[in-house]
């Protein structure tokens, strides 16, 4: 077996956003500004945000939170959004998800200026994805994707593993995770397919792929009965047990097999936050 080391890829990332980040400061006078909007006191949703604060002030990104309470209106919520839109020293706006009280956040994320998606959620930036024709243009246009996806793509690319021509499958199909990555696999000119919970013959679909993507939250989900001899395992899962993190893979299962994996925690999880501040830099860069 041979890990994919999210953690110092990320780390790697980071360090290079640091440095473009000072020198805009210095030609500039200005850095990115990162708004987040946590609506409530879900404890998971708490860390979430304290690690993006955290990771903004290390990389010299100006950190704007704004605390709501549980019963803030969805009208409130929207009031907020529309505000920060307006504030030219907000750059990215982030609500946390997923919002108390089964409040919509369709019409929240809707609310957020495309120009200022660092979530790469809005209608809009998710159709710019959808309608690129490559990578190439992806990066030309400096779309702002979804910052899990994006981070698996990043993964994938620094550890040199060839997307262009393999087959890969994706298990899970939210909006926020499986489709904007079937996007960006296929703008690398993958074969993509994918799989979800109404999926049939699920194994033996994953034993012909060459990359498997599984994002279902499910614990331990994936065995080795999935994979095959040489395959990449990426495993977006983020599962809390009594004894700890976890994720979808059963990576005690697969640990003797030939394969190369991302392990849990320290693999997809640290990109997410780091795509975060790479979009807050790509939209400050966007709106000048």
């Amino acid at each position: 077996m041979k890990l994919i080391d999210g953690t110092k890829i990320s780390n790697d990332k980071r360090a290079e956003i640091k440095e473009k980040v000072a020198l805009l400061k210095q030609q500039t006078g200005k850095v990115p500004g990162l708004a987040t909007i946590l609506v409530g006191k879900d404890p998971a949703s708490q860390i979430y945000i304290k690690s993006k604060i955290i990771a903004c002030k290390n990389a010299g990104i100006k950190s704007f939170h704004h605390n709501l309470n549980d019963n803030a209106s969805q009208e409130n919520i929207i009031a907020l959004i529309k505000e920060l839109n307006e504030n030219p020293n907000v750059d990215g706006i982030l609500l946390q998800l997923p919002l108390p009280n089964n409040k919509n956040a369709y019409d929240c994320i809707n609310a957020i200026s495309p120009s200022k998606d660092v979530d790469g959620l809005h209608p809009f930036n998710a159709g710019l994805l959808t309608l690129s024709k490559n990578w190439d243009e992806i990066i030309k246009k400096n779309i702002l994707i979804s910052c899990t996806p994006l981070g698996v793509i990043h993964l994938l690319q620094k550890s040199n593993v060839t997307i262009e021509g393999k087959t890969a499958i994706i298990i899970g199909r939210s909006n926020l995770v499986g489709k904007p990555l079937s996007m960006l696999l296929l703008a690398n000119n993958a074969t993509v397919i994918m799989a979800h919970s109404k999926t049939k013959n699920l194994k033996e679909l994953c034993k012909a792929a060459d990359i498997i993507i599984v994002a279902v939250g499910k614990q331990k989900f994936l065995n080795k009965e999935f994979i095959k001899k040489g395959v990449v395992v990426i495993d977006v899962g983020i599962n809390r047990t009594t004894e700890g993190l976890c994720g979808d893979v059963d990576f005690d299962a697969v640990k003797d097999m030939e394969v190369e994996i991302t392990p849990v925690p320290g693999g997809v999880g640290p990109m997410t936050i780091t795509m975060l501040l790479s979009n807050t830099l790509k939209a400050f860069n966007n709106q000048r």
